[in-house]
Order: structure tokens, then sequence, then C-alpha cells
């Protein structure tokens, strides 16, 4: 054998550098399902059988191909595996096939990346790390960017990036419409009356295949947290840009102007949910973003939609992945506040009586998802709030949503979320009292706490633990400009006698 080809299973690309020169005759496909990768957090149920799933089908399509696939699944009794690690099943496959060298695209994931290396020095074997042409911008082009810059700004990368691959400009080198986003646009809540008629979802059916791996994930991670009621997400390349289409023609239209909004019962509202089959590389950012451009184009959907679509992925999703490699491995135990605790238990079963945090977790457990301003400013607002360690926050994330590697997920949670990085990735801390969500969602209508109150035994948990929030680390925030109202308010508070207190005791009651 020459090449041992490792796909990974975020890695579901046929047009991957991994297969550049194949030889059918010389060269063999490795995959592997290891129990490691659905421990090492404590993965939701759909997020194991999606990925398994997905990468059932991959395999298959390869073998369709003419391709030599050594593949190995997870087995109903862990006893049954060949290894729990990916480094134990591709040490004995090392040693039986004899490969020349390994091949393999870079990992979206440091640990595995480290894993593979440490083994493949062990086995004293050559490993060939092939470039991610997946994304608009490599590793080494985020470095060179971010090199003569005192601090890193998603708009100024954005603006270059739309630049060098002329998406939505104008001839003159313009942006499209004259600005170079549309936020203004893009924030509006549904108000007393709610969403309209909304668009259907797509959903597939169950193949035979994925039918036996929720077999399998019913039988065998059981004790894991979530449901696997509503498997309803693309698991093949076919499935994936029939779920692009259907956003583009029916969803996109809207998307810009509701992107924020939230509502009771309602998971999906006019998000894509693209994030997962893009993160397994089913899709590749470039066929998103000119769809949603030749929608604009040819009339079907307004510019501040479509400017936002784009932003999320040619601005945001690069920008994290950029500064994910630039600043790990230290940036995992980055931690600004000096926050400790625990997550509450209700991140797990969704047992709480905050309504928002309720429909929130809801989500999660059925779907492996919600739309981001459930994630930044319900759930991971309250985490912020509460206090709890940035890194575990982050392996929540990781374990209870289909769309989250590691690239992706650690600058949103410790980063963006948490502020766990003291503003590499954002300027100010994305926090709030209950007053936000009361405004962009119906949630509060419904609980039996007051938004509006800061104290007392219905103040809502999120104004109370806001206001103690800034009292707290009070001396970290009052010099950030993003924060001036805010701190003056708090200044406000802190001048009369007793409030403060009164404030501190409620927080100190709520985490009792």
């Amino acid at each position: 054998m020459r090449n041992l080809v490792l796909v990974l299973g975020d890695q579901l690309d046929h047009a991957s550098a991994a297969h550049d020169d194949f030889d059918a005759d010389n060269d063999v496909v490795w995959m592997a399902e290891v129990d490691t990768e659905t421990t090492h957090v404590w993965c939701h149920k759909l997020r194991i059988a999606m990925f398994l799933s997905a990468m059932r089908h991959f395999r298959d399509e390869l073998r369709k191909k003419d391709r030599t696939v050594e593949y190995h699944e997870l087995q109903r009794q862990p006893s049954k595996d060949r290894g729990r690690t990916f480094a134990e099943v591709l040490e004995k496959d090392v040693e039986r096939l004899k490969p020349e060298r390994l091949v393999v695209v870079q990992p979206g994931d440091l640990r595995v990346q480290t894993q593979l290396k440490d083994c493949v020095a062990e086995l004293g074997i050559e490993l060939e790390i092939r470039l991610d042409r997946h994304f608009y911008c490599t590793r080494d082009e985020f470095a060179e960017y971010a090199d003569d810059r005192k601090t890193l700004q998603l708009e100024y990368f954005y603006r270059d990036l739309r630049k060098k691959h002329d998406i939505l400009m104008e001839d003159d080198r313009q942006p499209e419409g004259g600005q170079w986003n549309f936020d203004h646009d893009n924030r509006k809540s549904f108000g007393r009356s709610g969403p309209e008629a909304l668009p259907k979802p797509k959903n597939f059916r169950l193949d035979a295949i994925t039918k036996d791996v929720i077999d399998l994930v019913q039988h065998r991670f059981k004790e894991h947290p979530g449901s696997l009621d509503h498997f309803t997400l693309p698991v093949t390349r076919r499935q994936a840009k029939s779920f692009l289409n259907h956003f583009i023609d029916n969803i996109l239209p809207d998307f810009g102007k509701w992107e924020d909004a939230m509502w009771t019962d309602e998971a999906f509202l006019y998000h894509s949910r693209l994030s997962a089959p893009l993160n397994m590389k089913l899709l590749n950012p470039r066929e998103c973003v000119d769809a949603a451009v030749e929608a604009y184009r040819i009339g079907n959907a307004p510019l501040n939609s479509v400017e936002g679509f784009v932003r999320q992925i040619l601005g945001w999703r690069e920008f994290i992945r950029g500064v994910y490699w630039l600043k790990m491995p230290e940036y995992l135990e980055l931690n600004h506040f000096d926050h400790q605790r625990d997550l509450p238990s209700f991140f797990w079963d969704g047992e709480t009586e905050m309504n928002c945090v309720k429909q929130s977790m809801q989500h999660v457990i059925d779907h492996g998802y919600s739309h981001h301003i459930h994630r930044l400013m319900v759930l991971g607002n309250f985490a912020q709030l509460w206090g709890v360690r940035p890194r575990l926050f982050h392996e929540w994330h990781m374990a209870m949503y289909v769309d989250a590697i590691d690239w992706v997920s650690l600058p949103n949670t410790l980063g963006m979320s948490q502020f766990g990085d003291g503003g590499i990735v954002g300027t100010k801390p994305y926090c709030s009292s209950g007053n936000y969500i009361n405004k962009m969602s119906d949630f509060c209508k419904s609980c039996r706490f007051d938004y509006k109150k800061r104290v007392g035994d219905d103040a809502c948990p999120f104004t109370t633990l806001y206001w103690e929030f800034l009292d707290r680390h009070f001396d970290l925030l009052k010099d950030n400009p993003r924060m001036k109202f805010p701190i003056k308010n708090l200044e406000k508070m802190r001048s009369k006698p007793g409030e403060m207190s009164e404030i501190r005791d409620r927080a100190a009651e709520l985490r009792e």
C-alpha cells in the first residue's frame, strides 16, 4: 500500500485535498467511529447519530467510486470495538496494512491533530497533512493578516475578504448598496402578533443506514442527553444541496429581518440550519455564498438578508477559525473574569422555571440546535452571569449542538459568549437583563418571573444577575467604551443605600 488516506467525521468532502492523486490500486481510505469522540464530552444522542450516519453514507459513496475503504463501526457492546481512540484503532491498522505513509487534511480540532501526530511518532511512519481547501482563508493567511495588528476586528477582516473575492461589490470597488453591513435592518422582533406563516422546514426520510445508527445510539448511548425523535438534518451531499436550495428559495428572503427574533415553540423560524452540513463539509461555503448572492442578483432576496447571511459565512466563520488556530492551545484556558462555577443541571435537561431558558433548552434537547440568539443571549448570557467557567460552557456546547466542531465552538463560546478571552473575539461582554429577552421574544409574558424586577422572589434571575455581574466586575468593565451606559446606571444604583446589597443577596439566594 502507498497511502492510507484518513478521513475524519467532519471531512466528508469528495473534493478534499485528501483525495488528490488517489490511486485506487495502491491507496486506501481509512475511517473510524471511536468511543472517545462520543464521550470526551458527553455528546447529545442526535449529535452522535448524525455524525455516524453521515460517515457511513460517505463510506458507501466512496465504495461506489471503486475505492477501498477500511471502516470501523462502533458496536452495540463496547467490548467488541477494536479500540477506544483513533490512535488505538489506527495503530492496529498501520501494523496490518503497512502503508508507506498516512495522508490527512488539516483537522478541525487541535486535540485530534495532536493525537494523530503522537500516534505517527510512535509508529515511525510519515504523516502528510494537506491544506484544507474548504475555507476562503488559510491558517497561514490569517496569521499573516493578524501579525501587525494590535487587535483583531471582524469588520475589517470581512471587508478584506469581500474585496479579495469580489463578493457583493460594485464596479468601483465599493460595497453593494453603499454600506458594508445592514445590521440595523436585521434586528426586528415579531411584536405581539408573532411570526406570520412560517416556511415549512425541510425534512428527509430516514433510510436503512440512519435507522441502524439510531438503533445503535439508543442501545449504546441511552444515558446520554437529548432526544432522537427529531432526526431532520441532511447526512449526504445530495441531501445537503437540497437543504441549501430550500433555504435559498423559501427562507432567505426573510432571514435578515427576523434573524434575532425568538418565539415560543419555534426552533427554526427563518434560520438556515446549514451550519451542521457546512461544518461536516457536506456543503462548501462558496456554494452557499454564491447561491445567496445570485438570489439577490435576480431579485429573489433583499440585500439586508443576503449580506447578513454572507457575513455569517464569509466573515464570522472564517474569522473565528483564524482566531482558533492563531491562539491555541493557550486559548482554551483563558478566563478573563476568573469564573469557576459549574453549569446548572438545567443545561442538560431543561428543567427550570425560567421560560426563556426552558424554551431554548427544549430546542437543544429536541434538535441539538438553537439559533444564535438563544445560544448567545439566553443560554450563554445566563452562563456568564451565573459565573460558569468558560471552558465548561464550551465543552457543554460541544456536547449538545450538532454543528459544534472545536474550531468553531471554542471562539464562539469561550470568546464571544463568555468573554473569557477578554476581548480577542468581541469588544464587550454579551450580557443583558431580562429586558432584552422580553424585547426579542414572547417568553416573558408566560413566565412566573418579572423581567422588570431586580429583587424579590418573582424577580427575573437574568435581571438580578445582570446587575450583580456588573457590580462584581466593575473594575474590569468600567473603562470599556461599549459598556458606558450600563456602568453609568450601575453607579447610580450604587449611590442609593441598600439597593446593591439587596441585589447581591438575591443573587446569592439564586446560586444557593
